[in-house]
């Protein structure tokens, strides 16, 4: 059974900086892609940074500039470095695997920013 778990998710104040990390357990043979996703209070879940296996990276909008994606592809585990954090990235962040016949995702970690 593959499973996905995160960690790293606290409070922070705004301006500070949070790294999260998600390692992938179990019996995954091609991991096609890795990432990040985050769902705030009353919002649908939304892309925050993408790295597909040839080494390609997407973000969304409102974290370009601001958070980096990485992958020890060795290890099976995803980063994702925030800077200049906001009170708007408050959310649950999720991280996303997607092998050859299907999609995995953990079960988040909070994040949460204060002014």
């Amino acid at each position: 059974q593959v499973q996905l778990v995160e960690s790293g998710g606290v409070l922070v104040q705004a301006g500070g900086s949070l790294r999260l990390s998600c390692a992938v357990s179990g019996s995954i043979f091609s991991i096609n892609a890795m990432g990040w996703y985050r769902q705030a209070p009353g919002k649908h879940r939304q892309l925050v940074a993408v790295a597909t296996s040839d080494g390609s990276t997407s973000y969304g909008d409102s974290v370009k500039g601001r958070f980096t994606i990485t992958t020890d592809n060795d290890k099976k585990t995803v980063y994702l470095q925030m800077n200049s954090l906001k009170p708007e990235d408050t959310a649950v962040y999720y991280c996303y695997v997607r092998g050859d016949l299907a999609d995995f995702w953990g079960q988040g970690t909070q994040v949460t920013v204060s002014s």
